[in-house]
């Protein structure tokens, strides 16, 4: 078990010290900021969508824990070439996966997303890690006030 923890945590340094997508978009069309007043967590999500809806460039800016800038270089990877409804459903599964309400390995989609599983013994963790999710939602949904976790 011991091994799966360390994996999990090398998952999260990676991303959280080399974040991927990370900086500002060119040409959003979709921005929205989201802020953790409780530790602190602050970040930036745009997108670009296609004529057909579909998140074609995904980018963030964030200062904040190593969960929640690993959780936003985690998200950007996934919800490339994926519809509104399609990343929103993601988003669905992977909050179920950091409340406990779905197991890690449950659902092969959300592979690199297990890493994010241990914060389920941390209920204000679980901030930390859905904060950007919570910033990209309300971008799709043309949202203009700043997301919070409170």
């Amino acid at each position: 078990m011991n091994d799966l923890v360390d994996l999990y945590q090398d998952v999260i340094l990676e991303h959280s010290r080399h974040p991927r997508n990370f900086g500002p978009c060119e040409h959003a069309t979709h921005t929205a900021r989201g802020n953790n007043p409780l530790c602190g967590d602050r970040i930036s999500v745009c997108l670009t969508l296609d004529e057909a809806g579909r998140i074609e460039d995904a980018r963030f800016e964030a200062k904040g824990c190593a969960i929640s800038v690993a959780s936003a270089s985690m998200m950007t990877e996934m919800i490339r070439g994926k519809t509104a409804a399609e990343a929103k459903s993601l988003f669905d599964r992977f909050h179920k996966l950091v409340t406990g309400k779905s197991e890690p390995g449950a659902d092969e989609t959300l592979a690199e997303l297990d890493s994010l599983s241990g914060v389920r013994a941390f209920p204000t963790r679980i901030k930390c890690a859905t904060l950007p999710w919570h910033a990209m939602t309300a971008a799709l949904e043309g949202k203009d006030e700043e997301v919070k976790t409170e």
